[in-house]
Formats: structure tokens, C-alpha cells, sequence
């Protein structure tokens, strides 16, 4: 019996093996201690002001331990921070499904759905092209730079990372250009709203289906007023639910590819590997637009949530070497520059374009 249950996580990628081992005991340890220590920071007012998540905090105090002392116990703590890594992110980003229904998703309309649609589309395509064509980047890095500003900042880049197999210090310059370009836009786009001629609910889709991460989303809404940050986070939320999609088209996108050059290496093609995570983070969704669970339980699921992917953004930070991301330069940013740029100016064109057709 006990070795059925076993064998039943073997799909899931745990290896049950590893929980008597006291590397992964302190490994967990240190993780959850960082990840504490990054909820915390994240309270102080100055944090809040800029709209620094636990997450964007926790990534950057696992780089910085990372880089100190965590050289010296890396050996003694390995098995717990790569679980946290690959485990617990996913099933942080199953969880975050609970943050949506489809009500809210109806909410917004057609209208709503096709410009999230496009914009999604649309500036990841352009990041494939310019990534590989123009700046000569990598595919793992222009990947995740175009999933993080397509979709939903650092939680699509953490969720497309075990997809395509990155590296850690590739998921972690990706996330510093979502910082950096969704703070620019957070700041921006209340300043500039009484230049756009739109309406607040116009604003409001504009806001959710062009800033990277859903906080930057309820600051730029919130700074025009209510009704705007309602639209925009709703907006935002059917961008976010749009994440499982997106992971199942690009592991179908890597599968054929490596199926092209197996072929021609004369190797067997390994078949489509589904990211499941991803089809139960829909499950998620569903679950939560049945209303079955209490609101005081769904408040709890996501307050566990946001700590599960804090964690896994501390063990990535713990992973990441300072001088990877230093060999990376400057066209990383440029890339994702340019992806602001067309999310902000092409996003207002797209926005006005799709409302006149309805």
C-alpha cells in the first residue's frame, strides 16, 4: 500500500526518497526562513509604496544569499531548495487558479477577451522574433522574457520555466525585466491617462491587458479610480487564466521542434510532455467559479499561495549566480524594452482599434 502511494508522486516529478534525507529537511529550512523574512519585508511601508511583492523581494534575497554563504552549506541543503524550485512552484501556480472565476472572465466581454488575446499573441511573437533575429539572445531567455511580459510578469516566467528546462539565472533576468518595465508602467500609465481620451473602463482594459504583474495592474487602476482598477483587474485576471493555454501550446511548439531535429539526428521522438500543472491550474479556476469553498477558505488558499511561490522565487534566487547574470549584458533589457515599448504604444493602438468593432 504505502509503495502504491509512492509510486503514485512518481509522475508528478517527487521522489518520495528524499524526505529522510537531511539535506532537503535543512534545505526546506533555509527556504522557508528566506521566504519568511521576504513576507515580512514586504509590509514595510516603503515596500508597499513601490509595489515591491514577497516574490520580487524573495528572488532578490536568494540572489544575495545565494551568492554570500549559501556556498558554503549548498552540499547540505540542496535537496530541499531544488524541491522548492521545481516542486512547490508548481504547485504554487496551481494554486493561483483559486484567484480567478469565470464570471469575472465573462465580465469583461468579447471585447475584453480578443484584446488579451492579441496583445498576448502579439508581444510574444515579437519577443520570439526580436530575440533571436535582432539581439541574438538565447531561446530559454527570450522565452521567458516574452512569457513574463505577455502574460503575467513573474509567475508566467516561474511557471514556463520547468517547460522549457531553464536555467536559474536565465528565470531570474527574465524577472528583473518585469520588475523594472511593469514598475515603469505602473508609474506611467496614470500620468499619462488624461492624454489617452479614454474612458475609465477603457483605461481599465488597457491597464490589465498591457502591465506585466497583477499588483502593478491594481496600482495603475487605483491611481485613476475604482471603477478602472475593477476593470483592469479583471482584465488581468482572464490574461492570467490564459497561462495554461499558452504552457500547453509551448510545450506542443518545443515537442515538435525537438521532434524536427531528432528526426534529422536519426533519434525517437519523445512524444508532447503536458504540463499538467498548468491543465490544474484551469481546474483550479473552475473549482473556484463553482463557489463550493467558503470565502474565508479561498483567502487562505491564496495567502498559502503567494507563500509557495515566495518560496520557490527564494530557492530560484538561491540558484542563481550573480555572474551568470552579468554574462547576460544588456540585450536581455533591451529586449524587454522594446516588448514595454509595444506594450504601451501598440497595446493603446490594439485597445482602441478592438473597441470600435464592438
Amino acid at each position: 500500500m504505502l509503495s502504491a502511494i509512492k509510486n503514485s508522486f512518481q509522475p508528478l516529478g517527487i521522489n518520495t526518497k528524499q524526505y529522510g534525507d537531511t539535506r532537503w529537511w535543512l534545505g526546506m529550512l533555509l527556504v522557508i526562513v528566506l521566504a519568511g523574512a521576504s513576507v515580512a519585508l514586504s509590509k514595510l511601508p516603503i515596500m508597499q509604496s513601490a509595489q515591491f511583492s514577497s516574490l520580487t523581494i524573495g528572488i532578490v534575497l536568494g540572489i544575495v544569499v545565494g551568492n554570500s554563504v549559501f556556498s558554503r552549506i549548498a552540499t547540505r541543503t540542496d535537496a530541499g531548495v531544488d524541491f522548492a524550485k521545481s516542486i512547490l512552484l508548481k504547485a504554487g501556480v496551481i494554486l493561483f487558479g483559486f484567484r480567478i472565476t469565470f464570471a469575472q472572465v465573462a465580465g469583461v466581454g468579447w471585447h475584453g477577451l480578443l484584446t488579451d488575446v492579441v496583445m498576448l499573441l502579439g508581444t510574444f511573437i515579437l519577443a520570439v522574433q526580436l530575440g533571436k533575429r535582432v539581439f541574438k539572445l538565447d531561446e530559454q531567455t527570450t522565452i521567458l522574457i516574452g512569457a513574463g511580459s505577455s502574460i503575467c510578469g513573474a509567475a508566467a516566467v516561474m511557471a514556463t520555466e520547468p517547460v522549457i528546462k531553464a536555467q536559474a539565472h536565465k528565470v531570474s533576468v527574465a524577472v528583473a525585466t518585469v520588475v523594472v518595465f511593469g514598475t515603469l508602467s505602473m508609474f506611467a500609465y496614470p500620468i499619462l491617462f488624461e492624454y489617452m481620451g479614454l474612458s475609465e473602463h477603457a483605461y481599465g482594459i488597457f491597464v490589465g491587458s498591457t502591465i506585466h504583474e497583477v499588483a502593478q495592474v491594481v496600482a495603475a487602476g487605483t491611481a485613476v479610480s475604482a471603477n478602472a482598477a475593477d476593470t483592469a483587474v479583471i482584465e488581468k485576471m482572464l490574461r492570467v487564466m490564459m497561462l495554461a493555454p499558452f504552457l500547453v501550446g509551448l510545450s506542443f511548439w518545443q515537442s515538435k521542434k525537438h521532434a524536427h531535429i531528432n528526426a534529422q539526428g536519426g533519434e525517437q521522438n519523445s512524444g508532447i510532455t503536458i504540463p499538467w500543472f498548468a491543465v490544474l491550474f484551469i481546474v483550479a479556476s473552475g473549482i473556484h467559479s463553482l463557489s463550493v469553498i467558503p470565502q474565508g477558505a479561498t483567502n487562505a488558499i491564496v495567502w498559502f499561495d503567494n507563500i509557495l511561490l515566495t518560496i520557490a522565487m527564494v530557492a530560484l534566487g538561491l540558484r542563481t549566480h550573480v555572474g551568470a547574470i552579468r554574462q547576460a549584458g544588456i540585450k536581455p533589457l533591451l529586449l524587454a524594452g522594446c516588448l514595454f515599448l509595444f506594450l504601451t504604444l501598440g497595446g493603446f493602438s490594439i485597445n482602441v482599434g478592438i473597441a470600435q468593432l464592438f
